[in-house]
This record gives structure tokens, sequence and C-alpha cells, in this order.
């Protein structure tokens, strides 16, 4: 079909990247304070178990995104992306103003973990929906030729929202004192991320239904397309995304609590260099989207893989060695950013391509969300229980490696799809 008028795709584009932003900064802030959430709300003796405990209410909110994937994905295939992205901000504004509100144990007691893990559930449902409904709407709003550049937008304006959640907890803790980031400064974020929420849903009204979506409900009575069932389509996205979110969640939310504790950085020393690894791979990701639409998605995706096979481990090896400057730590956040750029880049055209249009929402997102909640939501606390369980630092770095192995054979079995037309 003809490409949609720039002047439409930019307004659709941009607005689906905004709210895009604003919902991830909601869902990834929490692990940004999960030190401070874990004496608010999981007292414990034991330093490690209190941390598990935040980390495992972290990896439960994952645990309602295949819910939210396939409960909103069926809406965005049935009622159209629009309605779908606007219920997805919705919720997590409102999953978000509950966290920055709640009282603490130790004035409501068991009741303010319990309170805290539903405010993580609605949050995990809204987000199941939205990373499939907004990389639906972004590619199919893309010009021909242009799906890989367009859709790196998406994944863009999640990696914007981690920086902002980052770099504003950096912030925090850079002009309060400890204790004012303990008493109320660790709240703040989570309020302005709430306030910030009716911004989104008012850009989200303003947008038009998809050209590709258009066209597929308007013949409501056409066959569906021959090829793989849906559920063999979703386990192909379900592998292709496990290295995905693996990465992310090692390497840019529980990098700052790895680094905190074993390289005895202040917790600003340690979120600022997480927040600059943030800026590059924002930058970096539009950069490689746009080389796959020019060389093709399966180098870039085989390229990351095989580098997560070999680098993990010596680097996590030189940053627990001792008397790492920070400048080095800096240095390897770059180039893991780097790496996850190159799969951020062509991932979410590559992972649209998979499916046809009629059925894009729903089996996607149930196959990503389903993947993010096993391997992805959990990593922090899969990372800090194998730390504890091996006495080793460094082995959360076999969990990184596990995943790419897996990942690079789903994706060596894919069709390169950057050079045809959207199904």
């Amino acid at each position: 079909m003809d490409a949609p008028a720039s002047a439409q795709s930019r307004k659709a584009v941009t607005a689906a990247v905004i709210g895009n932003v604003l919902e991830w900064y909601d869902f990834a802030v929490y692990a940004y304070v999960a030190a401070i959430i874990a004496r608010k709300f999981f007292p414990s003796q034991d330093e490690v178990t209190a941390l598990l405990a935040t980390f495992l209410t972290f990896g439960l909110g994952f645990v309602a995104r295949p819910v939210g994937g396939i409960v909103i994905g069926r809406m965005g295939d049935t009622h159209g992306r629009k309605a779908a992205l606007l219920l997805t901000i919705f919720l997590m504004a409102a999953g978000t103003v509950m966290i920055g509100i709640l009282p603490t144990h130790a004035t409501i007691g068991f009741l303010a973990p319990l309170l805290l893990l539903i405010a993580r559930l609605m949050q995990g449902f809204s987000a199941g929906g939205e990373w499939g409904g907004s990389t639906s709407f972004i590619v199919e709003w893309a010009p021909s030729g242009r799906r890989g550049l367009f859709g790196s937008f998406q994944q863009m304006s999640v990696v914007a929202g981690l920086l902002l959640g980052s770099g504003f907890a950096a912030l925090l803790n850079t002009v309060l004192t400890v204790e004012q980031m303990n008493d109320w400064g660790w709240r703040v974020p989570f309020l302005v991320g709430g306030l910030l929420g009716p911004v989104g849903i008012y850009m989200r009204r303003t947008i038009e239904e998809t050209p590709h979506y258009a066209r597929v409900a308007a013949q409501k009575a056409a066959p569906p397309p021959a090829g793989p069932s849906g559920f063999a389509l979703a386990a192909r996205a379900f592998g292709f995304t496990i290295v995905w979110t693996v990465c992310f969640y090692v390497l840019l939310n529980y990098m700052p609590s790895w680094t905190q504790k074993y390289m005895k950085l202040a917790p600003a020393t340690a979120l600022w260099a997480n927040t600059i690894g943030l800026l590059v791979l924002m930058c970096a990701i539009p950069v490689m989207g746009h080389l796959s639409d020019r060389y093709g998605r399966k180098p870039l995706l085989l390229a990351c893989c095989a580098a997560f096979i070999v680098v993990p481990y010596p680097l996590f090896s030189y940053l627990n060695s001792g008397n790492v400057p920070v400048a080095a730590l800096i240095a390897i956040q770059i180039l893991f950013a780097l790496l996850i750029s190159m799969f951020s880049g062509a991932g979410p055209a590559a992972i649209a391509e998979i499916f046809p249009t009629r059925s894009r929402s729903t089996w996607m997102t149930s196959g990503y969300a389903l993947a993010v909640a096993i391997f992805g939501g959990f990593a922090p606390y899969i990372s800090v229980w194998l730390i504890d369980r091996f006495q080793s630092p460094t082995v959360h770095s076999f969990y990184l490696i596990a995943a790419a192995v897996v990942s690079t054979a789903v994706i060596w079995t894919l069709k390169e799809t950057a050079f045809d037309e959207l199904a």
C-alpha cells in the first residue's frame, strides 16, 4: 500500500512516543529507589532479604504483563490501536500515583507491601499491553522502507522513560540529603509520574488509527492469512525476546544496585553512571534502526546475541576486581548500551514483521509479554539470588549468556523481513 502521509505519520508517532516515555518512566522508576522501598515496605535485619523482597515485588509486576498483553492486545486487534493505548496510559498513571501515596510498613503493617504489590500488578497489566500496542501502532504508521527507523522510536521512547527515571532519581539523590530521600524524597518520582499521565492521555486522544489497521478492519469477512498459527508465531516472538529483556533488566535496571553494593559506589554516582549509559543507548537506537532498513534486521540482531555470549563475564569480573575508576564503569556501561542498541534498533520492526496486521497486537504482545514476565521482570531477583547462592558477584553474567544462546537459535531460523511489505 502507499506510504502514509508524512505529516500524519509524524503526528501519530510523536503522540505514541511521548505517551510511551511517560508510561515507561512510571514503570521503571521503582527500580531506581529499590533500596529505600526495601527498608520502607520490607523491613528486615538482613539487607539481602529485604532487597530480594523488593525485587520480587518488582518481578511480580511482570506476572501481570502476559494477562495485560492478552487482554489489551486483543482489544487492540478488535477495537483499534488507539483505544488500547489510551487504556494502558490511564492504568499506568493510576498505579504510579498509588505507590507515591502509600503508607509504609511502619504505619499500616503487612497491608503496605500488599498494596504495593497491587499497584505493581496494575502497572504490569498496563505495561503488558503498552509495548505491543505501541509497537504495532508505530510500525504500521511507518512509510515503506523505513519501518526499522520508525519502529526504533518505540524502543527509544522506552529507554527515554528509563533515562528520565534514572536521571530524576540521580538528581534527587544529589540535591536531597540521605535523610530527606529516605523520609519523603523517594515518593517524588512516583507523584511526578502520575501528574504527567494526563499529558500522555491528552496526546493519545488526538491521534488517528493506523492505515494498515483501518484497511484490515474494513475487511471483516476476509479469511485469515495462510501460514503458521498465532501460537506458533507467538512462540517465535517469545524466544526472540529473551535476550532482549534479560539484557535490559540486568544491565539497565539492576546495574545501579549492583555497582552500589559491589563497587561501593554512592547511590548518586551509581545512578549517574547508569544514566549516561541510558543516554547513549537512546541516541544509538534510531541509528541501528536505520541501519536495519539498509542492511537487514538479522545481522544486527545476531551480532548483539554473539556479543552477549562473549563479553558479560570478563567485564563483570573486571568491575568486581577492586579500585575500578568510575570512568571505566561508565565506558563499560556505554559499551553495554551500544550492544543493546543493535537489538533495540532492529527489534521492534523485526518482531512486528513476524505477524500479520489482523492478529499482530494480540499474538506479538502475548509472546513478548510472557518472555518479559518470565525472564526479564525477575532478572534483578534472579541476579540477587544467584549472587547470594553462589557467593559470587559475577555469576549473574551467566544468566545473560544463557539468554543470548537461546535467542541466537531462534533468530537464526527467522526469515529476513526488512525488505518485504508489511503483511
